[in-house]
């Protein structure tokens, strides 16, 4: 096991097995957002995407909570106490947008496949932070919400964009206006987790998918992402295009030749990303 250096105890990142696995580390605080922990996951994510050892990354949460998302307690306080506080409206949506796009932009569009393992509540910009990975596993236990109505704020880090693909429009604004708790097996029926099971099994199946993901074609499958998430946008002519460039691309790696051969010879393949 590799354990990665993040700056702060406030966020644990260890790889093994092909997997980054990076924990947000505030228990006390049910894992909410803050000075150290934010930049350190910005900076950690893209330490993860360049590192060729890493095929699949995990984000989860030390405790019984994924992310509170903000930190309430902080919310409110005069910006003029902070010499780096934004000087007008202009500033401070410019820097917000700067925030959310090294944040959550950056792990939707990472090049590797994202998994987040909830072993308790994502809420806010916590949940933002789990809708923006690829694939969610949930414990019975945990619960999700979009929470910024109970602090008046109307939603950030993508929360809107990533929920109404995933559940519609009229879900969605329901879950915004409300903030109301959506349990784990109600999360699985609308689609916003792909599983869910046992809290004391959560890290073990976690870990068997994430590995299970990581023993892939790492080219095949950055390209799968990136043709699905170009789906979300494009039309059909132009995803068939891409796919067509990305599928002749993969035709000529060692790793196509190795599942042929592999298939051949009725053994699993072994991928080394060529």
């Amino acid at each position: 096991m590799n354990k990665l250096d993040t700056g702060t105890d406030e966020l644990l990142c260890h790889i093994e097995d092909g997997v980054a696995t990076i924990t947000l580390n505030r228990p006390e605080k049910r894992n909410a957002l803050s000075d150290n922990l934010t930049p350190a996951l910005r900076e950690t994510l893209l330490v993860v995407e360049r590192d060729p050892a890493v095929r699949c990354v995990v984000i989860t949460g030390a405790g019984k909570a994924f992310c509170a998302g903000g930190d309430v307690s902080g919310m409110g306080r005069a910006r003029s106490a902070s010499s780096d506080a934004p000087r007008s409206h202009e500033d401070a949506a410019r820097n917000l947008k700067h925030r959310q796009e090294t944040l959550t932009l950056r792990l939707h569009d990472l090049a590797k496949p994202t998994i987040a393992s909830l072993p308790g509540a994502a809420a806010g910009a916590g949940l933002s932070i789990a809708l923006a990975c690829d694939l969610r596993i949930a414990a019975e236990s945990a619960f999700v919400t979009t929470a910024f109505a109970n602090v008046g704020l109307s939603g950030d880090y993508g929360a809107s964009w990533l929920l109404t693909r995933l559940v519609g429009t009229a879900k969605a604004k329901e879950l915004f206006f409300t903030a109301r708790r959506v349990g784990a097996a109600e999360a699985l029926a609308l689609g916003l987790v792909n599983e869910v099971v046992a809290d004391a099994a959560l890290a073990e199946r976690t870990r068997a998918l994430a590995t299970s993901i990581a023993a892939g074609p790492p080219i095949a499958i950055r390209y799968m992402k990136e043709n699905l998430n170009r789906a979300l946008d494009q039309d059909l002519r132009a995803c068939l295009a891409v796919e067509a460039d990305r599928m002749v691309r993969c035709a000529q790696t060692e790793d196509h030749r190795e599942a042929v051969a592999a298939f051949l010879a009725k053994r699993k393949p072994c991928f080394v990303g060529r």
